[in-house]
């Protein structure tokens, strides 16, 4: 029986999966996190008046960039051409919050989740760095895979209320 890890070999050791024969197909990943924070520390971001500058459109760029470095950071991930990332925030006044979504897209062997993921974390841990002056008690919750499409698996979605 194999196991359903399949960064590991039949004898336990570490590899990188070969995606070499499978085919080239269009994949999509969207995964989502969100940061909590002080009524204050929102209205700073909302109003631009955080000392360094932009946090959202910082935390954007930060976020794409690290989902092109993903495979820089997670050790048996694979470099892959991205042929898209879409970082959007919603603003949740009422909770203090601010929820981070991206979208990954390439066409190629293997999918774009852990580009989606790193990037959705990268862009939150940007907010808490810009602002962790005003709200160390920051906090970034709920990091996950929403929706994932192509390749041999399909399509996945995550089930809300389970």
């Amino acid at each position: 029986m194999s196991s359903p890890l399949t960064h590991f070999d039949s004898k336990g050791q570490a590899r990188m999966v070969d995606v070499g024969d499978k085919a080239e197909t269009r994949r999509v990943a969207r995964a989502a996190g969100t940061i909590f924070m002080q009524p204050a520390t929102l209205e700073l971001i909302l109003a631009g008046d955080a000392k360094k500058g932009d946090v959202l459109g910082v935390a954007r760029i930060a976020a794409i960039q690290a989902s092109k470095r993903t495979s820089e950071l997670i050790p048996l991930c694979h470099p892959i051409a991205l042929t898209r990332v879409g970082v959007e925030f919603r603003v949740d006044e009422a909770r203090s919050a601010i929820t981070c979504e991206v979208t990954a897209q390439t066409v190629g062997r293997t999918g774009v989740e852990m580009e989606a993921l790193t990037a959705v974390t990268v862009g939150l841990l940007t907010i808490y760095d810009m602002c962790k002056a005003a709200d160390r008690g920051m906090r970034i919750d709920n990091v996950r895979l929403l929706e994932k499409a192509g390749g041999k698996s399909g399509h996945w979605q995550e089930q809300v209320g389970l």
